[in-house]
């Protein structure tokens, strides 16, 4: 049934009140929450930093084939390898090799590549599962409402990395495994997010306004309730990216990833360097960085997102 274009106003303006929280003043008054809220990114340093450290991640991911020297495979410096010695940074291996005679700074290009396949194709998987459970969960309540949360709360239940190595041993070791089950071990963190959320939407005035206009249930959730609740959600896909980088690693590290030894992936290349730590410590140390500046910048600017679309924290 079809809305007076007159009521529409009247039902954003009740949304927006039905928050109980200041409304924007000055330039941002009018503009709606997400202009505002790049706004107030830009003004954020650790979002600035949180967002240049993604940028970069995500260009060396991409230019992978132009910025590396080397292939993933490839092990150029093979002969130059040794039992006891491992080459260090020269001119021709900024870096140095590793253990099998691959150039090391080429091996953590690649590496940031499978880093980032893997962590947004996981979180996607992850994201796309959780929303279908928590749009379930949270639009029809009742009894569909109870199954759904004893089912998340049934994964929930068990440890997130110990349900993703069960799940990647079940499956196989191969980046496919790593990938549903970090996806898998996020499903329930997103379906619980959405669902609250939605629950909360559905008891603010704008939504009673809508009914009161004739729209249909299923029209007020997709059409208000729905989109009015996916902020929150974005914001907690940012941060688990970060998580997902972290699990990844540690799935890769675990022996888990599949892959030869020499496949280039920050997880597999910690793996391999843990009998070379008294030889030549940075096969170690070099990855793990990455791993954790990476974190870091997924972390600093899902925390600034999160700040930013919070009508809470805005000044008056």
């Amino acid at each position: 049934m079809s809305t007076d274009p007159s009521a529409q106003p009247l039902l954003h303006a009740t949304a927006g009140a039905a928050t109980g929280s200041p409304g924007p003043s000055g330039r941002d008054a009018g503009a709606s929450i997400w202009r505002v809220a790049v706004r107030r990114l830009r003004r954020n340093p650790g979002a600035i930093l949180g967002g240049v450290i993604v940028l970069v991640f995500v260009l060396v991911a991409l230019l992978a084939p132009v910025l590396a020297a080397y292939g993933p495979e490839a092990l150029p410096g093979r002969a130059e390898i040794r039992p006891t010695y491992i080459p260090g940074p020269s001119s021709e291996y900024p870096l140095g090799l590793d253990r099998y005679g691959g150039d090391l700074l080429s091996k953590l290009i690649w590496g940031a590549r499978a880093s980032l396949l893997i962590g947004v194709l996981s979180t996607l998987l992850g994201l796309l599962g959780g929303a279908l459970l928590g749009l379930v969960a949270g639009a029809f309540g009742g009894w569909v409402d109870s199954a759904t949360m004893r089912l998340v709360d049934l994964m929930l239940s068990v440890p997130s990395l110990l349900l993703a190595v069960s799940i990647a041993a079940v499956i196989g070791q191969s980046s496919t495994a790593v990938i549903i089950a970090i996806g898998v071990v996020q499903v329930p963190i997103f379906a619980r997010l959405l669902r609250g959320t939605m629950l909360a939407q559905r008891g603010q005035d704008y939504v009673l306004a809508a009914r009161s206009l004739g729209l249909s249930r299923r029209t007020v959730t997709m059409s208000h309730v729905l989109p009015n609740s996916l902020g929150p959600v974005i914001v907690q896909a940012t941060l688990m990216l970060a998580t997902a980088v972290i699990e990844a690693a540690a799935l890769s590290f675990l022996g888990l990833g599949g892959g030869s030894p020499t496949t280039p992936e920050w997880g597999r290349m910690l793996t391999a360097a843990q009998n070379e730590l008294e030889v030549a410590a940075r096969l170690a140390l070099l990855p793990g960085a990455c791993i954790a500046v990476t974190a870091l910048g997924f972390t600093l600017f899902g925390e600034a997102l999160r700040e930013a679309l919070d009508p809470k924290t805005r000044k008056r």
